[in-house]
C-alpha cells in the first residue's frame, strides 16, 4: 500500500511539473497581451494617484519546479514573489501584490502589514474568491481589472492622499511577467 501512495505522489507530481512546464511565457503573451498589459499600466498609474499605497501585479505562467517538486502553493510564491519585487517596502508599508498563476488560473492577493491590520483576512479571501471565477473562464483582463478596482477601493479609503498630496510612486505601475 505505501509502495502505491508514493508511485501516486510521484506520478501527481510530475503531471504537475508537466503541466507547468507546458504552459509558458508564450501563453502568458497570448491571454495578456501587450495592449492589455499597457491597459493594466495606465490602470496603476490611475489609482495610485488616488492614495499612497503601491499595487504591482505579477503574472507567472507556471511555477518553478522546485516549488513544484515540494507542493507549494500559489500564495507560497506569491508570497515570495511580494518579497523580491519589494512591495513589503514602502513608507507607509501599504503595498499590495496581485499575483495570477495562469496555469492554475489561480489569484492571490498578498497585503503589506500596514493595509492587512484595516483589511481582514476574510476580506482578502471573498476579494479572491470573486475573481477567481473570471480567470476560470480566461478572462484574465476582467479578473485582473476587478482586482485591480478593488484593492483601489481598499486603499483610497484607507491611505487617501491628502489634499494638494501627490503620489511618490515608489513602485513601477507596469505588470511583471515571468
Amino acid at each position: 500500500m505505501a509502495m502505491t501512495i508514493n508511485k501516486r505522489s510521484l506520478v501527481g507530481k510530475l503531471a504537475r511539473i508537466w503541466r507547468h512546464r507546458w504552459t509558458d511565457r508564450a501563453e502568458v503573451h497570448r491571454a495578456l497581451p501587450p495592449a492589455l498589459l499597457e491597459r493594466l499600466t495606465g490602470r496603476v498609474a490611475a489609482s495610485e494617484r488616488r492614495h499612497s499605497g503601491e499595487i504591482r501585479i505579477c503574472v507567472e505562467a507556471g511555477l518553478p519546479n522546485s516549488y513544484i517538486w515540494r507542493n507549494a502553493t500559489a500564495r507560497e510564491r506569491a508570497v515570495a514573489m511580494f518579497g523580491k519585487l519589494r512591495v513589503w517596502d514602502t513608507e507607509h508599508n501599504n503595498g499590495v501584490l496581485i499575483y495570477l498563476l495562469l496555469v492554475e488560473h489561480a489569484i492571490e492577493i498578498v497585503a503589506d502589514r500596514g493595509i492587512a491590520r484595516r483589511v481582514s483576512a476574510q476580506e482578502w479571501s471573498a476579494m479572491t474568491q470573486r475573481m477567481s471565477k473570471a480567470f476560470r473562464e480566461d478572462r484574465f483582463e476582467d479578473g485582473l481589472t476587478q482586482a485591480l478596482a478593488e484593492v483601489s477601493a481598499l486603499l483610497v479609503e484607507h491611505f487617501p492622499l491628502a489634499p494638494g498630496e501627490q503620489d511618490s510612486n515608489e513602485l513601477p505601475d507596469a505588470p511583471v511577467v515571468i
